[in-house]
């Protein structure tokens, strides 16, 4: 099939008319490669189709929710069963208290849990539980680190005022000295450190938590009854079938969770340890759809699979599948890349390509083969994945490293340099 977007190009243009700039978030028209889709049409096991009819293979797996495949038979046969009880009523269905206790039961740290829609809502509540349980204003966060899109945290900073940052240190991700120095500046007024589970910011590499560091972050809580939030909306269940510090032995007091906790129905979660119990159940949070009943039914059936398949493990070997032979077709053409982070969370860059050049144009190929790959964001393997898939996309990226070296020289990327002049200014 000849690859075409005319449908696509047609929504692009209506959407103008009635959306700011056509799209915004993380799909917005200022980040993307020029001919990367904007709108789909239908999902299946690992793989997307646009309005065009144009058929991928989806690595970033709707930004992450995707863990078992798009449109899972049984997960899927969750919501629908409970959907047709009854989904956003007055109150919670009995789902709801199934899930917190399946969801502590799995989590090690967990003694209770809230619910909500975004990770930013539960990013957010771990926030103001902290300040209400320390009575503390102060929170110590890593440089770059993506925590959610409210005004305490959006990356970018338009519309935000100086008092919606107030209270906020920076440390460096993984350098203790940095972080101890954060804590010292907090002096008695620190509420939190925050912390990802690994180091995914954008744009640049990834980093695997230093047990060092992790450790310190805990002792530095623990020696000034602050608490300690690993927010895990990103790489919940991608990294370990447990909170991602279970792998480096160090339990947070509060954990945020989202995207894969149910295969992309939409709920988040917020579990706490018993220490900040109270603290929970005296700050006001809520939403509309905060209690609806089926995404809590697709979360149980998710659970289920976490606790009883390979999907880990497997996803693990086809990320390491991925890495290897593109690192071998990457050398065969000439090329250097950087993949960095844990192989079922992939990122890729290209070495000395500092405007992102080689990058857009590699994953603009890639797309035209099949592929959809992400040009600066982290990537995800799901378990709906296959060693046909993975190898599918290594001939792409074969034929696609071709298409960059017969480029010749190439110019930066232009709507990337206007993206971080506004991050920088901002």
């Amino acid at each position: 099939m000849v690859w075409t977007n005319s449908k696509d190009s047609a929504l692009r243009e209506r959407a103008q008319a009635v959306i700011p700039m056509g799209m915004y978030g993380h799909q917005s028209v200022m980040l993307l490669p020029d001919d990367y889709p904007q709108f789909f049409d239908r999902a299946e096991g690992a793989y997307l189709w646009d309005v065009d009819g144009n058929r991928y293979l989806d690595f970033m797996c709707g930004y992450g929710p995707n863990l078992f495949g798009y449109g899972h038979a049984g997960i899927d046969q969750a919501y629908f069963d409970r959907a047709r009880r009854g989904d956003t009523m007055t109150g919670p269905g009995e789902a709801m208290v199934e899930l917190a206790e399946a969801l502590t039961a799995q989590v090690t740290h967990a003694d209770w849990a809230m619910f909500c829609k975004n990770g930013t809502d539960a990013t957010t509540m771990a926030l103001m539980i902290a300040r209400n349980h320390t009575k503390k204003s102060t929170v110590v966060l890593a440089k770059g680190a993506y925590h959610g899109a409210a005004p305490w945290c959006t990356p970018l900073k338009n519309g935000v005022t100086k008092a919606d940052r107030a209270n906020q240190i920076f440390y460096e991700y993984n350098d203790v000295e940095s972080l101890e120095a954060a804590v010292r500046e907090a002096g008695g007024d620190l509420a939190a450190i925050f912390a990802s589970p690994i180091k995914h910011d954008t744009f640049v590499d990834q980093e695997l938590p230093d047990p060092a560091y992790a450790r310190r972050a805990r002792e530095l809580c623990d020696e000034h009854g602050a608490l300690l939030i690993v927010d895990d909306v990103r790489a919940g269940f991608r990294l370990a079938r447990d909170c991602s510090w279970a792998l480096v032995g160090v339990k947070p007091d509060l954990s945020s969770w989202g995207k894969a906790i149910a295969n992309g129905h939409p709920i988040s979660a917020l579990l706490g340890s018993d220490a900040a119990r109270m603290a929970a159940a005296t700050i006001y949070a809520t939403g509309s759809y905060w209690f609806s009943a089926a995404p809590m039914a697709a979360s149980l059936a998710t659970l289920k699979l976490i606790a009883g398949t390979d999907y880990l493990e497997r996803t693990i070997a086809l990320g390491e599948r991925l890495r290897a032979g593109l690192d071998e077709a990457a050398a065969r053409h000439g090329f250097g890349l950087r993949q960095t982070g844990p192989a079922q969370l992939p990122l890729i860059m290209f070495d000395d390509d500092d405007t992102s050049a080689k990058g857009y144009l590699w994953n603009n190929a890639l797309l035209k083969r099949g592929v959809y790959f992400h040009p600066w964001h982290n990537m995800f393997i799901c378990a709906a994945m296959t060693e046909s898939d993975i190898d599918f996309a290594l001939t792409a990226a074969d034929d696609a490293f071709k298409v960059v070296k017969a480029s010749g020289p190439l110019e930066p990327v232009a709507k990337l340099q206007f993206l971080h002049q506004m991050v920088d200014g901002a």
